[in-house]
């Protein structure tokens, strides 16, 4: 295997430690400086230069964007898709686990446990703000902010609200966080792979310092994960579009409680604390997975116009509640149930004898006509690509519809 680290540091301990790891397997590696990329869209392909001379071929490539400069690295990432380099990290996911803002608002529509949180921009939404996520203490959090930056614990609500209005004043945008009691000063770091956890940490502040962040002084020590703390850490990377992710928790007091999902973790709090390979099982899922990618079924679905994917929601009292999935008519109107969710759990492939039940959310491949026509049209609006089905109409129906079309 050819590999690229894309990595503005090559001497921090996680592009080294990942280096060495491809090297005493074998393959070839070299550390690429991600801001020395040019995007090349002059030819008929879409290429890269690098240093101003044309890119060679890899295999994979495994992207350590800082935060400073995402926007530029996300467009390096994105360019390395479109030319069939695999990257464990898509440049979707990449992006949208840097935006904490809608980070939240990704994992909150997948039922993703977080903190009560909020955002407003009126200094007059504030007080009933604070008051949606629990009431004071609460937790004010820079949109920008890393390493525990821009973390802030206001312990009554005048603060909080004296210290929101500066910040809005100098046109800083900040999130309202649910104060966790039952873990102050304590977090737990889950290192997911693929489709597990290959290493976890519990961090803990020192002092009266409340952020556990290792880049903070926190202490960090080897954790045996619950197994609802490693299916919630799997779950969140794997939303975000993330083969490798450092997933932060805290602990509730009904279970975990997703904070963030970094997609350039660092390894050496985690290989200090674990005694284990991470940067080893980095390397060996990259080379297990480059010839198996995942693949954008967006974009490979412009070779078949007419066909998208959708997704429906069976609801209680539908049509096709109690029915089985070959009795359900998908598959004669040319739709194919490609994957079943039902309480949280992923059922792929899910077999024609399977009975479908209220909730269950099938995601489909198939005619769009088809899968239209499941749902009643919006009055005079027609339903949009993209939008989730939920007027009465659709209810009586007993399904949402959410397409994204082939063009």
């Amino acid at each position: 295997m050819k590999l690229a680290i894309l990595s503005r540091a090559s001497s921090s301990y996680s592009t080294r430690r990942l280096r060495e790891a491809a090297a005493e397997r074998g393959h070839q590696v070299k550390v690429l400086n991600t801001l020395r990329f040019a995007i090349d869209l002059t030819r008929a392909r879409p290429d890269l230069q690098f240093r101003g001379k044309p890119l060679s071929t890899y295999d994979a490539i495994l992207p350590r964007i800082g935060a400073s400069i995402t926007f530029f690295g996300v467009a390096v990432v994105r360019q390395f898709e479109q030319m069939n380099v695999y990257t464990p990290n898509t440049s979707n996911g990449i992006a949208n686990s840097r935006d904490k803002l809608r980070s939240l608002q990704i994992l909150s529509r997948h039922a993703v446990r977080i903190p009560a949180s909020t955002f407003v921009r009126d200094r007059h939404d504030v007080t009933p703000a604070i008051a949606r996520v629990g009431g004071a203490p609460v937790i004010i959090k820079l949109l920008e902010g890393t390493q525990g930056i821009g973390v802030i614990l206001a312990p009554d609500g005048k603060v909080a609200e004296s210290i929101i209005e500066t910040l809005q004043s100098t046109g800083t945008n900040v999130l309202l966080q649910q104060f966790i009691a039952e873990s102050r000063g304590r977090d737990i770091r889950a290192f997911v792979v693929g489709d597990r956890v290959v290493g976890a940490m519990r961090r803990t502040a020192q002092g009266d310092e409340f952020r556990s962040n290792v880049h903070r002084g926190g202490k960090a020590t080897v954790v045996d994960l619950d197994p609802a703390f490693a299916k919630t850490a799997v779950q969140a990377a794997q939303i975000m579009g993330l083969r490798v992710a450092g997933v932060d928790m805290l602990e509730g007091k009904d279970g975990p409680l997703v904070l963030e999902v970094n997609s350039s973790p660092g390894l050496e709090g985690i290989e200090g604390a674990t005694g284990l390979d991470i940067a080893g099982a980095v390397i060996d899922d990259i080379h297990e997975q480059i010839a198996f990618p995942d693949i954008d079924v967006r974009q490979r679905l412009t070779v078949s116009p007419g066909y998208g994917v959708a997704e429906l929601h069976i609801h209680q009292g539908s049509a096709l509640e109690g029915e089985s999935l070959d009795d359900s008519g998908l598959l004669d109107d040319d739709v194919k149930v490609l994957t079943l969710t039902r309480g949280g759990t992923v059922i792929p492939n899910p077999k024609g004898s399977r009975f479908l039940h209220a909730d269950d959310l099938l995601l489909c491949f198939g005619r769009l006509s088809a899968m239209r026509g499941l749902v009643p049209q919006r009055g005079s609006k027609p339903l949009q690509l993209g939008e989730m089905g939920r007027d009465n109409d659709d209810l009586a129906r007993g399904l949402d519809v959410d397409t994204d079309e082939a063009t």
